[in-house]
């Protein structure tokens, strides 16, 4: 039998599917999670009642990101386009997604978390694109965040690396809500019962779809050059591939700037 990689769950009649990222406590969005990802997403748009999916990790943490092992320079390849086309099939999915994001939200869950539509957080939850300590730069990041956010904080995240709490990502009106941990499944369920069920789901998906229009363009527009850039210039890079051979050895990088 295939590990699994998510779970499935459906509540309010129906009309709300939740997808569990897993194996806890990392969730890691491998190739495996987004192939079990994308089926679930596949069967939950055939079904014409659905009105929010609701991403979430199993865990205390939402995700620590995507398998650095498949960064690796022979299996980068394969693994970033798989990647990229997860993330389109979010922006472009019908249905509105609700994140709901505890602990560490880091990485290519970073990612994932921005393609959905509504991010509901725990105080406690951390966000970031760590990816340039390890020498390489997020894709998907420089394709959405400085549409969500402004092009000065966005810039700041990915070139430094940094963890924002949840409350400074309210602020920036990209997280929807901030509660307390104890607290954020019943505002979720408030949420739910005030603004999503009275709703129509036929006309909710029209609607999202129309919602999505611009940052769809934008996206679809720009992330082929962005990962060519990451797999003909970024990965032909020393410091790439010692940052990234660091992390799996458990030890600092040695970058020589080269």
């Amino acid at each position: 039998m295939a590990d699994q990689y998510i779970e499935v769950n459906s509540t309010h009649e129906g009309q709300v599917a939740q997808i569990t990222l897993g194996p806890a406590p990392a969730n890691i969005i491998s190739q495996n999670l987004m192939g079990q990802l994308t089926s679930a997403l596949k069967e939950i748009e055939s079904q014409k009642d659905v009105k929010l999916v609701i991403l979430c990790g199993s865990g205390k943490h939402f995700s620590f990101g995507a398998s650095v092992e498949e960064h690796t320079k022979d299996r980068v390849g394969a693994m970033l386009p798989e990647f990229h086309k997860t993330i389109a099939r979010l922006i472009d999915f019908p249905i509105p997604i609700l994140s709901k994001v505890r602990g560490q939200c880091l990485g290519g869950g970073f990612e994932v978390a921005m393609a959905s539509h509504f991010i509901f957080a725990s105080k406690g939850a951390k966000f970031g694109v760590p990816e340039i300590t390890l020498g390489v730069f997020p894709p998907v990041a420089c394709a959405l965040l400085s549409t969500l956010l402004t092009d000065t904080i966005a810039q700041e995240l990915i070139l430094t690396g940094k963890t924002v709490t949840a409350k400074a990502l309210k602020c920036s009106g990209f997280v929807n809500s901030v509660s307390a941990d104890e607290e954020l499944d019943g505002v979720i369920e408030e949420f739910i019962v005030k603004e999503i069920l009275p709703k129509s789901a036929s006309s909710l998906r029209v609607a999202t779809k129309a919602s999505r229009l611009v940052l769809s363009e934008r996206y679809h527009s720009s992330i082929s050059k962005l990962e060519k850039l990451y797999l003909e210039e970024l990965m032909s890079l020393s410091d790439a591939n010692e940052g990234i051979e660091s992390f799996l050895e458990k030890r600092s990088p040695k970058f020589s700037n080269s």
